[in-house]
């Protein structure tokens, strides 16, 4: 089996219920605009049978079409955010627990630190 047959197989649920729903939305905003299957599809440079695919949200089509898609709509400003780092909660937590480990850590080396020259220092006086 293709790698990406495996990757599509693999798809989370909801994700694919999210690509469907784009696929869906998309053929609403084609049709709002009272563009014929043909000509959507000529406009984004693909034929009727993708287009078909794209609205029916198979995650098999390119990303390349899925954004001239979302561009015709004027919505592919959107893209650039869309796994932006300031907005990767999963490593923003990372880094966060990063941080208290590593506070914890000097906190630590600060007390054991401050013992063993309290130590000596006890020692120097006898």
């Amino acid at each position: 089996m293709p790698k990406t047959a495996r990757a599509l197989l693999q798809l989370p649920p909801a994700t694919a219920g999210a690509i469907e729903k784009l696929g869906a939305d998309l053929a609403v905003a084609r049709l709002r605009r009272k563009e014929s299957l043909r000509s959507w599809a000529q406009r984004l440079g693909v034929s009727v049978p993708t287009l078909q695919r794209l609205e029916a949200g198979d995650p098999s089509v390119g990303i390349g079409i899925v954004a001239t898609a979302l561009w015709l709509i004027q919505r592919d400003g959107e893209l650039r955010n869309l796994a932006a780092p300031e907005h990767d909660q999963g490593a923003l937590e990372m880094d966060v627990r990063e941080a208290i480990e590593l506070g914890r850590a000097r906190a630590l080396a600060s007390a054991e630190a401050r013992l063993r020259a309290a130590d000596s220092s006890a020692k120097v006086k006898y």
